[in-house]
């Protein structure tokens, strides 16, 4: 069979390194000329089965007209190494690390914005309060780790993972076979439907998740997705503990839509949470009022 290629997600420049404590890491970079402003933006793609930096084009791509912008592929997604071993928030998270001391020391030690969508905000909230001189202002789009009406509390740096479970889907053709079978065309674009709320989807999302599911070790981040060893059982805790200036915004359509949790969060002063009338992914719908609203709060909170 001849070997799958695959294609750049973004634009600009593809960059990889190799830090000792996520292996091969690789990320996307540009800038105009002239930068409006010289602070770096990180963006952070959320998890899933076939998940890439693509999820993020419509920020990259308008903000690489402005000011620095670097996406980067977590581990086991995108070019960054896809081996078998334990995907866990403690992995994510070093790679944001990693990646973070990266930018900074290309851009003299200054701090950084961020943007991480839906699972990966929580890897975002864990790296800021592990290093909080890193980052200037945090945004999370469509942030989860919430149980309905409440924070996630539980022990520090746990996980929901079921460790049975991931035992059977580490079975080899029982893994292969569910991977297979969650990334057919029609099944990612079932989900995705489910995101937007909406038939009305990217295609260009869909042709290139279908594109990186093919790729070797493709189905080793996204079973221990599927097993729960992904998500944080202390996200409340790390939202809490916040100290930066935050925007949060969701969507209000498809099935990821309870952000009730959140009310937990409206009264602390460095929060501000929007609602756009979109699904899950509200910079792919609205990219033109979501930047709009970025730059509105940028503008008055991080100055």
């Amino acid at each position: 069979m001849q070997q799958q290629t695959l294609l750049p997600a973004l634009g600009g420049e593809r960059r990889e390194f190799q830090p000792e404590r996520t292996g091969m890491l690789s990320w996307y970079q540009d800038a105009p000329a002239a930068p409006s402003s010289s602070t770096p933006l990180l963006l952070i793609h959320s998890i899933n089965a076939a998940a890439s930096a693509y999820e993020m084009k419509p920020l990259y791509d308008q903000y690489r007209r402005q000011r620095p912008v670097f996406a980067l592929d977590l581990p086991g997604y995108g070019f960054s190494q896809r081996s078998r071993r334990r995907y866990d928030p403690r992995l994510m998270t070093d790679a944001i690390h990693a990646l973070c001391d990266e930018i900074r020391a290309q851009h003299g030690q200054v701090a950084i914005d961020a943007m991480a969508l839906s699972l990966s905000a929580e890897y975002l909230a864990r790296a800021a309060t592990e290093r909080p001189e890193m980052f200037r202002g945090i945004t999370l789009i469509s942030p989860t780790g919430f149980n309905r009406r409440q924070l996630r509390e539980g022990p520090p740096g746990s996980t929901r993972g079921l460790p049975r479970l991931l035992a059977f889907f580490s079975r080899p053709r029982i893994g292969a076979w569910l991977f297979r079978l969650l990334t057919r065309r029609a099944v990612i674009r079932y989900f995705l439907r489910r995101t937007w709320g909406s038939r009305h989807i990217d295609e260009g999302l869909l042709d290139y998740d279908c594109a990186t599911a093919k790729m070797p070790g493709a189905e080793h981040a996204p079973l221990h997705f599927l097993s729960g060893f992904l998500f944080s059982g202390d996200s409340g805790r790390l939202y809490l503990a916040l100290r930066h200036p935050i925007w949060a915004v969701h969507g209000i359509r498809g099935d990821f839509v309870d952000y009730r949790g959140l009310e937990q969060l409206k009264g602390k002063l460095n929060w501000q949470i929007e609602t756009l009338p979109t699904g899950a992914l509200p910079h792919f719908e609205l990219p033109r009022e979501f930047a709009e609203r970025y730059d509105a709060w940028s503008a008055a909170r991080l100055r």
